[in-house]
């Protein structure tokens, strides 16, 4: 194994141009997952994605239609029964461009720019996807794959993977795995490598206040009736306390709490309060006192307001009194945090703190559960030993604050964790205009996988 690893890793280096030159055509295609003009995108892209595997010698590819996008999936079963089998999960949809006047290139462009690829994409995360089959290749071009692998690669986590567990149920016989290997992560910077064993859940929501039949005078009705957009913003406002607590009776109920051993662990990450306000321009920070920042973003949950939409917003003077006010409302969950739950904790402090003088509505749009890693266990450690094999240094264990559905789907389904993987820099932009990858950091993450895999065979 010792001499493969080697031949590999040599032809990964060797082959770092035609790894690029293959992302840069995965990433013209726009995969826009939550437009409906790029649905023939979609398509088109879960063929090319097919057939890439297919020249890997990938067999049993197929592309599975779902009730939105089509999921694509292949094996690489060459190992043998006792190796290992891993479920290597990806999404090739993305995020839409906009705004398009801050992008430097065109954003289904690849293009390069100092040791950095931008485009939609690049990091979130077709580049990951190509990083791991990359990988495959060096270790297959050189000898036997010393794992068995199974390929899921979704086209709607964009959209909070919809349609994805059903998939996972429907074929939960040929999903059978040891683990999932996961690359929609990233680490803490170039030179300090990270595993990630913790995500937030999701629950989301849109609360719709009406007031008066129509929208009113304010002249003539100001002072009688109550203001639907007065009443929503009041709303929001009995949510939080001045120092961020969340103020919705039974939100923390559920909340599990940390140990002394993981609030010094996260002491270690280089992410204090200066990191924060750099990042964000923020003239302060802001939320519960009692917790770092740290871990207030991976550990703690929220209650977000998103967006509110409500009245008169067009440039010139209207003087009116809105029928209507809406707001979108996002609450990102901890373990052991339950959507539905956090739901009607939502939906009774409405009850207990709504007027008489409006109606409301309170919908649950998506919902996904928290995940936590055993960041001990023997597929995470051999991924810890792979970087520190690349990087020459311990790498960090932190928790994100984002949300992968998939993680919780495929424990609950499966029965099996996942390694969260992945090779993103804070700074590559996500959803964002010009999104990147950064190259170096890219190539090394491709050495980690070949070290990964063989680590689990030894």
């Amino acid at each position: 194994m010792a001499v493969q690893r080697e031949a590999a890793l040599a032809y990964a280096r060797t082959h770092q141009n035609v790894f690029l030159e293959t992302l840069k055509e995965f990433l013209r295609f726009p995969s826009v997952s939550t437009l409906e003009q790029h649905r023939a995108d979609m398509e088109t892209t879960a063929r090319w994605l097919a057939d890439y595997l297919r020249s890997l010698g990938v067999t049993r590819v197929n592309i599975y239609p779902t009730d939105g996008h089509p999921v694509v999936y292949g094996e690489l079963i060459t190992a043998g029964p006792n190796a290992p089998t891993l479920l290597v999960y990806g999404h090739y949809d993305v995020q839409p461009p906009d705004p398009l006047d801050l992008w430097e290139s065109p954003p289904f462009e690849p293009t390069v720019r100092g040791e950095r690829l931008y485009a939609r994409g690049a990091a979130d995360m077709k580049g990951q996807i190509i990083g791991v089959l990359a990988a495959v290749e060096a270790l297959i071009r050189t000898g036997d794959l010393p794992v068995n692998l199974k390929f899921m690669f979704e086209g709607e986590e964009e959209i909070g993977s919809p349609h994805l567990a059903d998939f996972i149920t429907r074929h939960k016989e040929m999903l059978t795995c040891d683990v999932s290997l996961n690359a929609d992560a990233g680490i803490m910077g170039a030179e300090e490598p990270s595993i990630t064993y913790a995500l937030r859940g999701l629950a989301y929501f849109e609360l719709h206040v009406q007031g008066p039949a129509q929208d009113l005078h304010s002249g003539v009705y100001g002072g009688v009736v109550h203001n639907a957009a007065q009443a929503l913003a009041e709303l929001i406002a009995t949510m939080h306390d001045e120092k961020g607590h969340i103020t919705v009776q039974g939100f923390y109920d559920q909340v599990r709490p940390l140990d002394e051993e993981e609030r010094q662990a996260l002491q270690r990450l280089p992410l204090d309060e200066r990191f924060f306000l750099e990042r964000t321009g923020a003239p302060a920070l802001w939320g519960e006192p009692e917790y770092t920042p740290v871990e207030r973003v991976g550990a703690r949950p929220t209650l977000e307001v998103n967006g509110i939409i409500g009245g008169f917003t067009e440039p010139g003077v209207k003087t009116v009194i809105p029928s209507q006010a809406s707001a979108k409302i996002s609450c990102r969950l901890v373990p052991d945090q339950d959507p539905e739950a956090i739901y009607e904790c939502l939906r009774r402090h409405l009850e207990t703190h709504a007027p008489p003088t409006i109606r409301w509505e309170l919908k649950y749009i998506v919902g996904a559960k928290p995940a936590l890693i055993d960041r001990k266990s023997r597929w995470v450690q051999a991924l810890a030993q792979a970087m520190q094999t690349v990087w020459n240094r311990e790498p960090f264990y932190k928790r994100e604050g984002g949300t992968v559905p998939v993680v919780a789907q495929v424990k609950e389904i499966l029965g099996v964790d996942s390694v969260m993987a992945g090779f993103i820099l804070p700074d590559a932009d996500l959803h964002a205009p010009n999104e990147n990858l950064h190259l170096p950091t890219w190539y090394r993450g491709i050495e980690t996988y070949v070290h990964y895999f063989c680590n689990l065979c030894t």
